[in-house]
């Protein structure tokens, strides 16, 4: 077994825990910069353990406002980016599931040629299409809403293909059963198929969630208001060429708690991301 000797372990570890400080050190330092004030921060070195300021930097960022973003609490930035993280991660796996099942289980003309049509989407960089969507959510008066934020971006060729692989691995006898015990196409989907799949949809769900989250180019273009900007989008707009001008203790309180959901999500579904990254036998 590699690293069986006793010299192997401690390299191993060693290693490990010097891969985790180079990690962890960066979110630490944003955290102690956190809680210390504006004065404290701009005037080097920053101190090495958190401050006195914790509960007024971030009760303020919460529910104070920010003054470069026109006064929105960050609160309100983490709905929408919790909204829109959710829609598209929800969203993208059920119309990619029944996608699959639709191609997989079903006989019909060019159904082939509409899952290679899905497939060659992958080809195409999100620049090449989101001026014409732009114009269409314009059209549809959807800018600055959480539906033109979620709608366009929702469709998912890689989830698509993804579950298309793992139902073709389900036994056709299982299939036949199903219909001998008269199960439509509608229970055997709810019955059968996705309890098999859940290991899937939760591996795909932490993936997806947190593509949602750190969207930028799409918000960016889609949302004019303040409150309704995601963090990430607020983030940048917090930030200014002058140090003076930057409230640079709200910035880190609000990168602290735009790393906190998807932190989050992954703790809490840790076992099934594996578990569906890592399973081969269903």
């Amino acid at each position: 077994m590699i690293g069986s000797s006793p010299l192997r372990r401690v390299i191993a570890h060693l290693l490990l825990v010097v891969g985790i400080l180079i990690v962890v050190f960066p979110i630490y330092y944003t955290f102690v910069a956190s809680t210390h004030s504006l004065q404290t921060i701009l005037r080097p070195p920053l101190p090495l353990l958190p401050g006195d300021r914790f509960i007024e930097n971030y009760s303020t960022a919460l529910f104070g406002g920010v003054g470069r973003i026109g006064g929105v609490p960050v609160s309100t930035l983490l709905i929408n980016t919790t909204v829109m993280a959710l829609g598209i991660a929800i969203g993208k796996i059920v119309i990619s599931i029944l996608s699959a099942y639709a191609i997989v289980f079903f006989r019909f003309p060019l159904r082939m040629t509409f899952f290679w049509l899905i497939f060659i989407t992958l080809m195409l960089p999100v620049e090449v299409r989101i001026l014409p969507t732009y114009k269409v959510m314009v059209d549809l008066g959807l800018i600055d809403t959480y539906a033109g934020l979620i709608v366009p971006i929702i469709a998912s060729a890689t989830a698509t293909l993804l579950f298309r692989q793992f139902f073709l691995t389900i036994p056709g006898e299982l299939v036949e059963a199903a219909r001998v015990d008269g199960a439509g196409p509608f229970r055997f989907f709810k019955d059968i198929l996705l309890p098999l799949s859940r290991t899937n949809i939760a591996a795909l769900f932490v993936i997806l969630f947190i593509y949602g989250w750190t969207q930028y180019l799409w918000p960016l273009l889609v949302t004019n208001r303040n409150d309704m900007n995601t963090i990430v989008i607020a983030l940048r707009k917090m930030i200014s060429f002058a140090d003076a001008d930057t409230e640079w203790h709200l910035v880190m309180v609000t990168s602290m708690l735009a790393i906190v959901p998807p932190i989050v999500v992954v703790l809490l579904m840790q076992r099934w991301f594996v578990k569906g990254l890592v399973e081969t036998e269903k």
